[in-house]
């Protein structure tokens, strides 16, 4: 790298200015693809607020990287924020990463990044890798509009009661999920959607085995379930919007049939959503 292109990444001693705090994106997968800005920032800084202190002490020791670290998650951010800003205050520039990716997509650090704000401090972004951009990026789904809706609920009744009330939603959906209910969402998906609504299934990204699966949501369903590898690793779910008019309203009526399924033989649910909606009944039974 010439002197030219060197990059430089400022961080004010202590002394009177506040420091900065850099939120680095982190690789989702291949260490090539954490970048020279996110290196120098890395290297520069007081220390390293990480999601999980062992797994970034390893991404740091691949790179020769030796900077404290300091555990930041869900269960104790609100605790040690304070601190953190403290220091921000007092000179120091510090680090957010997250296990993998942009932080706070998904993961912990907003409340921190909020309190720096509300400080005055000066926070800066190191853009890199996001799952979920990746996986919108060769999905095939139309991408101008799209809705991230994180992690669904793990409980198999707050997940689906989730889905029917997207039914409905025009533009592109977006979810992470885990290699133990990658299965059942797919599932209930079909359920709360229909079958033939098309999807992707991105799986283990920028990684060894990387897989990116498309077709209908049965189809998905059933290529997963009857192959153990494509249940493992992680994963990003893309399942197609709801079309205007005629299929916005079977959407609605599967949203609906879905619901009444909690209390209602299904026969009897898809009578009634198909008499509310105007979808035809069957485009709802047995989806």
């Amino acid at each position: 790298m010439s002197t030219r292109d060197h990059v430089q990444v400022s961080v004010p001693s202590s002394g009177g200015a506040s420091g900065t705090l850099h939120v680095v994106a982190t690789p989702i997968g291949n260490l090539a693809d954490l970048s020279p800005r996110a290196l120098e920032t890395l290297r520069a800084v007081a220390a390293i607020c990480a999601e999980d202190t062992r797994h970034t002490r390893q991404l740091l020791a691949h790179f020769g990287i030796e900077r404290p670290l300091v555990a930041l998650h869900e269960h104790n951010e609100d605790e040690v924020a304070g601190g953190l800003v403290a220091r921000l205050l007092g000179g120091e520039s510090l680090a957010l990463v997250s296990d993998a990716g942009t932080p706070l997509v998904s993961d912990p650090g907003f409340r921190l990044v909020r309190a720096a704000r509300a400080a005055g401090v000066r926070v800066s972004p190191v853009p890199g890798a996001s799952a979920l951009v990746t996986a919108l990026s060769v999905a095939g789904l139309p991408s101008d509009r799209f809705v991230f809706e994180g992690f669904l609920p793990a409980k198999a009744g707050a997940r689906r009661a989730r889905l029917a009330a997207l039914a409905g939603e025009p533009r592109t959906l977006l979810f992470y999920e885990s290699s133990h209910r990658i299965e059942d969402t797919l599932a209930d998906c079909v359920v709360a959607f229909g079958g033939d609504r098309p999807a992707v299934v991105a799986r283990e990204l920028t990684k060894l085995f990387e897989t990116v699966l498309d077709g209908t949501l049965a189809d998905l369903h059933a290529r997963v379930a009857a192959d153990a590898n494509q249940r493992k690793g992680e994963f990003v779910l893309l399942v197609q919007g709801a079309g205007e008019d005629a299929d916005a309203r079977i959407a609605e009526g599967r949203r609906m049939y879905a619901k009444l399924c909690e209390h209602l033989p299904p026969s009897t649910a898809a009578k009634l959503a198909a008499e509310i909606t105007g979808a035809p009944r069957k485009a709802l039974y047995g989806h």
